[in-house]
């Protein structure tokens, strides 16, 4: 779906460059979370995956098209939920009848169900300013997965949802698949998506250091307290004991450590990069 080929961009001519002959694909069918430091350019990436920013080198393509030309059979299967954001002095009803129409395969009957989902209740005469900032990112998620593009791009979606929302997002992400579908997360809150990502990426310095599905992951990585013989590439201390990301050996299979894991992955990226290059 995504072909990131070679980009290179940095926010002044003069300034350190934060892609540098960046590449990277991804596919329809699968929920990836997006981690990295601050700084390492998460934000960026997807603003330049949507069109809003021009690289300097390279070029991003969805279904083969330049994104930057932001042509509208492209700009209508995308949708970005960026972190921050205003919503204008409408009602919700009026919200939907002016944007819906820039979206093709947009649902009343799915925006509702999102609506349920967040148990935000269906009056569509609700005045969006007059929201609480957690209701009015429920509100804005609910249309963005009701507009049903192929793409569907989250930066920090959790940010400023209290537990139960955090679960309520977790449903909505699963209602809202399909196998035609990409979903891209960018988020610091990792416990918050561990359970609905099928793809990991960890990205460093204008680099890829880790792109792998889950499954991927649970094959080659265990985490789970240190043992006699174990060559751990990272190590956690806990008042249990130690707590390690170590190889998986044949037919081992634990929960998947997210936190452990981008840890692991920033602090031996040698490693990681062995362990997911050898053959299994």
């Amino acid at each position: 779906m995504f072909s990131i080929k070679e980009i290179s961009f940095s926010y002044s001519k003069k300034g350190v460059e934060l892609f540098n002959g960046f590449s990277m694909d991804l596919e329809a069918g699968n929920v990836y979370g997006l981690l990295g430091k601050n700084g390492a350019g998460k934000s960026t990436l997807i603003y330049l995956m949507t069109g809003l920013l021009t690289p300097q080198g390279g070029e991003v393509l969805m279904d083969g098209e330049n994104v930057r030309r932001r042509l509208p059979k492209t700009m209508s299967d995308i949708f970005l939920v960026p972190e921050e954001f205003e919503l204008p002095r409408l009602s919700l009803k009026e919200y939907v009848k002016i944007n819906a129409p820039f979206y093709p395969r947009f649902s009343m009957e799915d925006m509702q169900r999102y609506l349920d989902i967040f148990e935000m209740g269906g009056d569509m005469n609700v005045k969006l300013h007059a929201l609480s900032m957690g209701q009015k990112k429920k509100v804005f998620m609910a249309f963005a997965f009701a507009t049903n593009t192929r793409a569907l791009i989250m930066d920090e979606p959790t940010n400023g949802l209290d537990i139960p929302s955090k679960s309520q997002f977790r449903k909505l992400v699963s209602a809202g698949m399909t196998d035609d579908k990409m979903m891209l997360i960018s988020t610091h809150q990792v416990r918050d998506i561990s359970d609905i990502l099928d793809h990991v990426i960890i990205i460093d310095q204008s680099k890829v250091l880790l792109n792998a599905g889950i499954a991927d992951v649970m094959d080659r990585v265990a985490f789970r307290p240190v043992q006699a013989g174990d060559q751990p590439i990272f190590v956690l201390q806990s008042p249990l004991g130690a707590i390690g990301a170590v190889p998986a050996q044949p037919g081992e299979e634990t929960a998947v450590d997210l936190e452990m894991l981008f840890n692991a992955t920033l602090q031996n990226p040698e490693a990681i990069n062995q362990l997911f290059t050898a053959s299994k």
